[in-house]
């Protein structure tokens, strides 16, 4: 299998495919070039990002143990992670003299990172290490002082043991949420002594005197260390370090020379090209030989097709599952299908599916919005009947609960007989004991969520002939209007009798809102019905009062200092009025005004939007960057179109970034935005043609896209507010909304 389907192996087809892809003054076009790692090191209020080196789509994934980049201190390298943010596998530290838990000054000026390596002088011990990933493998090169002795300190992460097997190999193994990572690595050098710590995770190996240029490779294995010794001698037999590098640079240079920009300032392309790097962070391959191990079942499976795992599909259904259809459909197509696996080997489908399994976080089966959208671009080829089954199960005998799998409780019942899930009252006592403690029942949002996900159910019954599931769920999909209270303009709570709750929209719910909303208040969710925005319209009383809405929404005062906001929704970040940037349910918002008779806002506000929260430097990410989940977001709206209704093949048009965007797709065609009358501040759209003809409206659908073409826009100063029709996107998706 080549890198693209997820494969560790690397030919000279990549070199030559990588830098067919020139500009018009003959200058190799090289992407990797403006990924900076480190953007987003330092978070507004929650995570920062990771400088993150691995290759596209793969399991190895490595990284400074610090806090963020202004933690002046490192302390371990971990060989892997677990999966996003939930866990490192096998930390390592190299150092000098006597000590337990070495611990290590760094300063930036001797730091390098980039996706395919990274550098760092560690001050305390005179140092450097560097490291390349392979995809099941990697390969540290360190070099200490020329008058003291090798030492690196070895940790388990979680629970395990290290053991030294021969006078230049180790091997480890580390137990975490029911399954073990097996590590097998080698020196180029010979162990002089080990020593197990009185912990008994720590192990400390010294080597002889002439060792001050240490070389290590090692695999990691989710089946066994038999097969941890194979992946390394698949992927590391040599002890070539610079071509591995140079090898992992070309595997980066393909997968980013997808998309190649013009124009634009350095500082636009540094955001663009380490927002596009992160989208291909997860999820990632973890099949072994035509093996995998699965959690789901606690089996090793043999399968030739690639298994993926890590996603947090809340996040993801959004832009970066429609990023990766766009751009990488066959991955695709093996990502939906590791679900529908998950799916026969757990008897549900998964919400967040981590290394270990299920984790279910958030709320919603996004998921069968995935398959639907991957379904309407012919990106899946996969029993999909079964995949059905397991999307139907989940919508009707599984519970809503946030944060909770598994069998339906009491309110999931009342849910299918009422139409919306039932709220308490503040202060009332829980009555349901499935109920998360923290994360409550988010009454208004698993409603609005569930809308959605039983749209595009009933969607897919359609495509599939099954009448009376369409019906059902197109029902279902209405349910939405439940908890539209018209006296008051938002989505509110009611109890089980049916009567309204009578809360503040935009502070009631207790943390983060979790009683009603999730993460943001009655604002946000005021704009969750992508799947029914004329439906949401006539509920607001037409477009015009929605686009008042909108308007006010930008507008609209906190009510309360930004400190007493974020001390209850700390996830409420990037604020522009009552706006969130840092969320992932405000992707779509901004792109809503292109429902309206002024598509000029759309690009008026994406584009402050993005100048204002994804800047090239250390906050350059306004909230949780969620693993590529909100890096997909910036990387269509830098391009100038945006998937504003996953289910749904079109893409609604704001304002590119650059010049020129040539987007070479997987089928050998190529797509373009181009733009005439370009300037930094020519945000506006004043004319546009899609391949030489006039088009009327922000709209293109995916197979324009993919059948290659130019989408031209003439830019300017100021708006044209006469550009643009919503008559055009009804005529779009009338064949889909029969």
């Amino acid at each position: 299998m080549n890198v693209k389907s997820g494969q560790f192996v690397i030919v000279l087809m990549i070199f030559f495919s990588v830098f067919s892809c020139t500009k018009q003054t003959g200058e190799h076009f090289d992407p990797v070039k403006y990924v900076d790692p480190n953007i987003g090191g330092v978070g507004h209020i929650l995570q920062p990002t990771r400088p993150t080196v691995q290759l596209p789509n793969q399991p190895i994934r490595m990284y400074p143990n610090r806090e963020d980049y202004l933690d002046d201190q490192i302390t371990s390298f971990p060989l892997s992670m677990i999966s996003h943010r939930n866990g490192q596998l096998f930390r390592l530290m190299p150092f000098t003299g006597e000590t337990a838990n070495p611990v290590s000054e760094w300063g930036k000026q001797n730091e390098t990172a980039t996706p395919y390596y990274y550098s760092v002088w560690l001050m305390d011990y005179n140092t450097t290490l560097e490291f390349v990933p392979g995809a099941k493998a990697g390969f540290f090169r360190i070099k200490f002082p020329d008058s003291e002795i090798a030492k690196i300190n070895y940790t388990i992460a979680n629970n395990g043991t290290f053991k030294v097997e021969g006078e230049n190999t180790i091997s480890g193994v580390e137990s975490f949420k029911g399954m073990n990572a097996f590590v097998y690595g080698e020196f180029d050098a010979t162990i002089n002594s080990s020593e197990i710590l009185e912990d008994g995770k720590q192990l400390v190996l010294a080597f002889s005197e002439n060792s001050q240029a240490l070389n290590f490779k090692y695999a990691i294995s989710y089946i066994s260390l038999e097969q941890a010794k194979k992946n390394l001698q698949n992927e590391i037999a040599a002890w070539d370090f610079d071509k591995l590098k140079e090898n992992a640079r070309l595997a980066w240079a393909e997968s980013l020379s997808q998309i190649e920009v013009e124009g634009g300032t350095e500082a636009q392309k540094r955001t663009f090209y380490t927002a596009f790097y992160r989208t291909y962070e997860r999820m990632v391959n973890i099949t072994e030989d035509g093996k995998y191990y699965s959690n789901y079942d606690g089996k090793v499976h043999e399968d030739e097709q690639p298994f993926y795992i890590d996603d947090w599909i809340w996040d993801t259904y959004l832009a970066h599952h429609p990023l990766r259809a766009l751009l990488d459909p066959d991955i695709e197509n093996d990502m939906m299908s590791s679900y529908l696996r998950m799916y026969e080997q757990s008897g549900w489908l998964p919400q967040f599916c981590l290394l270990w399994g299920e984790n279910p976080c958030m709320n919603g089966f996004h998921s069968t919005v995935s398959f639907l959208d991957g379904f309407r671009k012919n990106v899946l080829d996969f029993d999909l009947e079964k995949a059905y089954e397991g999307m139907k199960k989940n919508a009707l005998e599984g519970t809503m609960l946030p944060w909770r799998n598994g069998a339906a409780c009491s309110l999931d019942t009342f849910y299918q007989e009422h139409g919306y899930y039932p709220a308490l009252h503040p202060g009332e006592e829980e009555t349901e004991p499935m109920v998360h403690s923290f994360e409550k029942r988010q009454a208004v949002a698993v409603t609005l969520g569930h809308s959605y996900d039983d749209w595009a159910l009933a969607q897919l019954a359609k495509e599939f002939g099954k009448d009376d599931d369409y019906k059902l769920f197109s029902e279902k999909a209405n349910n939405y209007k439940n908890l539209y209270w018209e006296e008051k303009g938002f989505f509110m709570p009611k109890d089980a009798s049916g009567k309204w709750i009578d809360i503040d929209p935009k502070w009631a719910g207790g943390m983060g809102g979790r009683d009603y909303y999730d993460e943001n208040n009655g604002w946000t969710y005021l704009w969750q019905v992508q799947h029914d925005v004329d439906g949401l319209m006539n509920l607001m009383g037409g477009k015009e009062i929605f686009e008042a809405r909108l308007d006010q929404l930008f507008r609209e005062d906190l009510g309360r200092s930004k400190y007493a906001n974020w001390a209850k929704f700390p996830d409420f970040t990037g604020i522009v009025g009552q706006f969130s940037m840092g969320n992932e349910p405000s992707f779509h918002i901004p792109y809503l005004y292109n429902f309206t008779d002024s598509p000029w806002k759309t690009q008026k506000k994406i584009r402050m939007l993005l100048d204002a929260w994804y800047p090239d430097n250390i906050f350059g990410i306004p909230g949780d960057e969620d693993g590529g989940g909100m890096t997909a977001f910036v990387v269509f709206s830098f391009m100038g179109f945006y998937p504003v209704v996953p289910g749904l093949p079109i893409y609604t048009i704001g304002s590119p970034v650059f010049e020129k965007v040539t987007i070479h797709l997987d089928n050998g065609n190529d797509f373009k935005v181009v733009t005439e009358n370009y300037a930094e501040n020519h945000i506006y759209i004043q004319k546009a043609w899609l391949n030489g003809k006039p088009l009327d409206g922000p709209w293109i659908t995916h197979n324009e896209v993919v059948n290659g073409g130019e989408l031209k826009l003439e830019m300017g100063q100021k708006p044209n507010m006469e550009w643009g029709s919503v008559e055009l996107f009804n005529q779009l998706t009338s064949s889909y909304l029969k």
